[in-house]
């Protein structure tokens, strides 16, 4: 009988194993690699809409460089804020009739955008300029100055929520 109970524990440890390891792997990747974030308010407009899903992407930044017009997370004070990269650290921002110049030379910027008004900034060494896309309703550097790389919390781009505006952001 005593063997019996044995065999019978281990048979539901190889049939339960699996799943606790995929629990594990699925609990690790949303600590510490992708989490659901919600846009809160319509500073990104037209590109993202008030409370779209999108996920996070925590790690991409330790494999890859900050770009320009990448979508990031950034945490300002008690809040996250999702924003779009437009100045890299040591440039000069500068916005002329709404049009964006980056060390004195035209950008063109391949996403819709309400219109900037006019002003111009230079970053330091560890400096990033964030805007959202709806310039006229936004909080963001022109506003609270620039920020550092370690105010960045991730990349997103990838809308999840809902349905109707699956797909990658750009």
């Amino acid at each position: 009988m005593n063997e019996k109970n044995e065999l019978l524990k281990k048979s539901y440890v190889k049939e339960f194993l699996p799943y606790f390891i995929i629990i594990l792997v699925v609990v690790f990747v949303k600590m510490f690699v992708v989490s659901p974030i919600r846009v809160n308010g319509a500073s990104m407009n037209p590109t993202l809409n008030d409370k779209d899903i999108m996920i996070l992407n925590e790690i991409s930044y330790g494999f890859s460089d900050i770009v320009r017009f990448d979508i990031v997370v950034v945490k300002e004070e008690n809040e996250y804020l999702i924003k779009r990269i437009i100045g890299l650290p040591g440039e000069k921002i500068e916005y002329k009739d709404n049009k964006l110049y980056i060390d004195g030379k035209y950008v063109k910027e391949d996403f819709k955008h309400m219109e900037t008004m006019d002003f111009s900034t230079t970053l330091g060494e560890d400096e990033y300029f964030i805007m959202g896309d709806n310039r006229t309703n936004s909080t963001d550097s022109r506003i609270f100055g620039p920020i550092s790389r370690d105010e960045i919390i991730g990349k997103t781009s990838l809308t999840i929520l809902p349905i109707s505006r699956f797909g990658n952001k750009r």
